[in-house]
């Protein structure tokens, strides 16, 4: 599929179809106003008609005449704009608006009363809009056939429909910006559930929810109730994975303890080196398998669990100076209270503990600890005035499996980066000069 903006699209197409259909009907109302125009034309031809014929008569002499012209004063006014010409015999009369143009009408027979309507060129390039018609005279005129016609310059009506058009303009435009906002205001209600659902998965993702729900329209329904299945055959899948896991680590404890009494007897043996060697190897898997245990430990705990960031500091701390009674430190906590994470007492104390433990380790007069709220996290900065480590060593201390004599710092920062991820948080060491901090982001607890 496509990507990019649904509302943008949606926008897009609104604002097109909009477009189109305003056209439409502006193009399609002034194609019905100049019909009716044309209609209104025909109707005054016809009537001007009427009164041409009703004013022949002979003269004298025999000649056919119009005894009483129209009175429109167009008629007499040289390219007036509205014209008459009648055709009997070998005679031709025409209104004084012709001047000495005649109209070419099409050789075509008509029957007796018989109505044509044509468009014909006129006097100086004009069009014009021609209804003629045939009639017989009575015998009192002669008993002839006679051809008259009126004609009127199309320009006008032309004229008439292009002013209907200009103020037809504005309205369309005025009905093409309400018409826009309606399909701007529709998609951006319309979408709204779509806002309600990210909104809900944002929440399941930091914890504070565990399922969309289904008090969405029936639209959104289906994909819901779609993402809620999809969650819970999620959560049974890694629940079998840390039974799994679980019981691989549970499996592996005892034969890594007859491994490690193997080395012993190799040792005893003296193979110092091979019997060194099957204890390194030993130990890391030992690493893996705690790693691992830990995992299903804080799993099988639940989402529920929480504690008191400031309170376990306090604790932690507490537990350290009684630990190097022979090490003066200044210890500075800057913690607010009410400060709840998404992690159970022991987790925390064990996450603190191998922390502060090293920070009162290599830290020469001060240990520094700020906690903070940002978001949905709660940040805990601890920074030592000791020498610090290098960054190379940093970068190796970090790496998964990292050893503690290849980095010459503890292995409880392993531990308690390890904890510290499986509860969905992370820690990062950075260089200081002097020193070293330590920050730890853990997710707070739900209310």
């Amino acid at each position: 599929m496509k990507t990019g903006s649904l509302r943008l699209r949606l926008f897009a197409a609104s604002a097109i179809s909009v477009s189109v259909a305003l056209l439409l009907a502006f193009w399609g109302l002034g194609q019905l106003f100049a019909s009716h125009v044309e209609r209104r034309a025909i109707d005054e031809l016809s009537v001007q008609l009427d009164q041409i014929l009703a004013g022949v008569e002979r003269d004298a002499t025999g000649q056919i005449r119009i005894g009483s012209a129209p009175a429109d004063a167009r008629f007499i006014t040289p390219f007036g704009g509205l014209y008459w010409q009648i055709e009997a015999a070998d005679q031709q009369m025409r209104s004084r608006s012709l001047w000495d143009f005649a109209l070419d009408l099409p050789p075509d027979h008509l029957k007796d009363g018989a109505v044509h309507v044509h468009d014909l060129a006129g006097p100086g390039d004009t069009q014009l809009l021609v209804m003629e018609r045939s009639v017989q005279l009575p015998a009192r005129l002669g008993g002839i056939p006679l051809r008259a016609a009126v004609a009127m310059d199309a320009a006008k009506l032309a004229e008439s429909t292009d002013e209907f058009r200009e103020d037809l303009l504005p309205y369309t435009l005025v009905l093409a910006l309400f018409f826009v906002t309606a399909g701007v205001v529709q998609v951006v209600f319309g979408l709204r559930p779509l806002n309600a659902v990210e909104q809900r998965l944002a929440r399941i993702r930091t914890g504070e929810e565990d399922r969309v729900g289904a008090d969405f329209p029936s639209e959104i329904r289906p994909l819901t109730g779609e993402v809620d299945a999809l969650l819970v055959q999620r959560e049974k899948d890694i629940e079998q994975a840390r039974y799994r896991a679980g019981d691989l680590a549970h499996g592996l404890k005892t034969p890594l303890q007859a491994l490690l009494g193997e080395a012993g007897r190799v040792r005893e043996a003296g193979l110092n080196d091979t019997a060194e060697s099957i204890e390194h190897i030993a130990d890391n898997m030992q690493r893996h398998v705690d790693r691992e245990l830990n995992r299903v430990r804080i799993a099988s705990r639940g989402a529920a669990a929480k504690t008191d960031l400031a309170s376990g500091v306090d604790r932690v701390v507490a537990v350290v100076q009684k630990a190097t009674p022979s090490k003066e430190i200044n210890w500075e906590v800057d913690a607010p209270g009410n400060l709840m994470v998404a992690a159970s007492t022991e987790d925390l104390f064990e996450i603190l503990g191998a922390i502060l433990e090293n920070a009162s380790r290599h830290a020469k007069n001060k240990v520094t600890i700020v906690a903070r709220k940002r978001a949905a996290q709660a940040i805990v900065s601890v920074l030592d005035d000791g020498p610090g480590i290098p960054g190379e060593k940093i970068e190796t201390l970090m790496r998964r499996g990292g050893r503690e004599d290849e980095s010459g710092t503890g292995l409880g920062l392993a531990i308690a980066q390890e904890l510290t991820e499986t509860l969905g948080g992370s820690l990062e060491l950075i260089g200081r000069d002097p020193g070293l901090m330590v920050r730890i982001k853990l997710p707070l607890a739900t209310t």
